[in-house]
């Protein structure tokens, strides 16, 4: 099998703060990582792909290469610069007029209501550690839902909870720069649930057309020997990461097996889960009306045990094998020699995907439908005669949509594929060296070149049909 069905989506990712730039035009307001950028002084993100202003040309070319989908996300601080009062009419014009591009390019808009980027006024009230905020963000929602509905046939609560709490409250590489402190991180992770459920509540009780899903980051946990700490480890680390969050979102509640491993490494780490009766019932509702789950994957990774304090290196240089990333009452991830991994040291293994899209029909079969909502390969693109010869990055997608198609073959409803990213964007943590997207920029002019994998991909898109770069070369 390596035909795609007909109503298959062949998309591309973005998100606001990564691409938009702008960061001081019409009307926008501050999120959390303005001041903390400007004051590091490394990047720069005022600019970054100047979507704000280059997306007629961005979906002009989604059209020409067959992407036929996009996730794109709606700055809150573009609509409501404060996070909350008036709304800011040149950034609901931006985005009427954003959506309407999509569609006159044959391009299905999914619209991410928070993608990274909390209003500056309400992080300090203390983000998703706040009941204050996930007020604000219902609100956001409900606005977002009655100004862009008619247009809007997807949207997506939240992307990647994980990796917002991880960033936060455990690597430190977002602000508020915390590091391990694992029961915040937990506890941001239910309440950003919370705020998803009570906002899949108002979007299905008010009859809205068009379906609601949420986004969550999924990396398959492995024990690296057979030793039984090694798998326990690797449980520890799933549960937190992934078992934690699927629970909440597609049950509505946390089962035994999963709280028995929460409480656990909350009492390791000195900590406990805060949680009402009231949380549980919209929980329980929105699960069961959640029309499709979106799953990034990147990366698995390989698991050992540890004693030890909690330890993290966050490789955001390219530094091939710099990493470290050890949690205390957790686990540690290892290296795996047979499996090869970017310079960023995300091992490259397909088969985790697969892997997890699989367990998740098993434990969680009543959910409706899945999408890839994020996947691709970060690289040092070097632009060569006006195009990038990325082969890796071709490689990779075809290798992560066999395991896809190998995942259809089984029975697992997935209908969609969006590539990370549209075109060359900003990154949190390493600027504009890390490059994903199909079309290269050139930042200083803003300039696009498609590269090789932007033609692969518009003849696996036009086809239907899984080409291998072998085959691809010579056509």
């Amino acid at each position: 099998m390596n035909q795609f069905e007909e109503d298959f989506i062949f998309g591309a990712a973005t998100a606001a703060y990564q691409a938009e730039g702008a960061v001081n035009l019409g009307g926008k307001g501050k999120t959390y990582w303005d001041d903390y950028l400007k004051n590091q002084g490394v990047f720069d993100p005022s600019v970054a792909s100047d979507f704000y202003h280059q997306y007629p040309e961005d979906l002009s070319l989604c059209q020409q290469f067959g992407v036929n989908g996009i996730r794109l996300s709606i700055a809150w601080s573009r609509i409501f610069p404060d996070g909350t009062g008036e709304p800011n009419q040149n950034g609901i014009d931006f985005y009427h007029a954003l959506i309407d591009e999509c569609l006159k390019n044959k391009v299905e808009p999914f619209v991410t209501l928070h993608h990274f980027d909390t209003p500056e006024a309400l992080y300090k009230k203390g983000d998703w550690l706040s009941n204050e905020m996930v007020d604000a963000y219902v609100d956001f929602s409900s606005f977002c839902f009655k100004e862009y509905s008619s247009k809007v046939n997807y949207w997506i609560t939240i992307n990647e909870p994980w990796s917002v709490v991880a960033g936060q409250y455990i690597i430190g590489h977002f602000p508020p720069n915390i590091n391990y402190d694992i029961p915040k991180a937990i506890q941001s992770m239910h309440n950003m649930l919370v705020g998803h459920a009570r906002v899949v509540k108002i979007f299905k009780e008010t009859n809205y057309p068009g379906e609601i899903g949420i986004v969550h980051i999924l990396e398959s946990k492995y024990p690296i020997d057979e030793l039984p700490s090694s798998a326990q480890a690797a449980k520890n680390e799933h549960l937190v990461a992934n078992q934690f969050l699927l629970d909440g979102s597609l049950i509505g509640s946390y089962q035994e097996d999963t709280m028995d491993i929460i409480n656990k490494v909350l009492e390791k780490n000195k900590g406990v889960l805060k949680t009402t009766p009231e949380e549980f019932e919209v929980l329980t509702l929105a699960a069961e009306q959640l029309d499709f789950l979106g799953i990034n994957y990147y990366a698995s990774h390989f698991l050992s045990a540890y004693d030890g304090e909690s330890l993290i290196h966050h490789n955001g240089s390219g530094e091939k094998g710099s990493s470290i990333f050890a949690l205390k009452g957790i686990g540690e991830r290892v290296n795996n020699p047979a499996i090869p991994a970017t310079d960023w040291d995300w091992p490259i293994y397909p088969q985790g995907l697969l892997d997890m899209l699989v367990y998740i029909s098993k434990r969680y079969p009543h959910y409706n439908k899945l999408y890839i909502t994020e996947n691709g390969m970060g690289d040092k693109d070097i632009l060569e005669n006006g195009t990038v010869a990325d082969d890796n990055r071709i490689e990779y997608v075809f290798l992560h949509l066999e395991a896809i198609q190998q995942a259809i073959s089984q029975g697992i409803n997935v209908k969609g594929y969006f590539i990370w990213s549209l075109m060359d964007v900003f990154s949190w943590t390493n600027g504009y060296n890390k490059r994903y997207g199909l079309f290269y920029v050139d930042f200083d002019t803003q300039k696009r070149y498609p590269k090789k994998s932007a033609h692969w991909f518009k003849t696996l898109s036009s086809s239907k049909q899984l080409i291998s770069l072998d085959s691809f070369n010579s056509i």
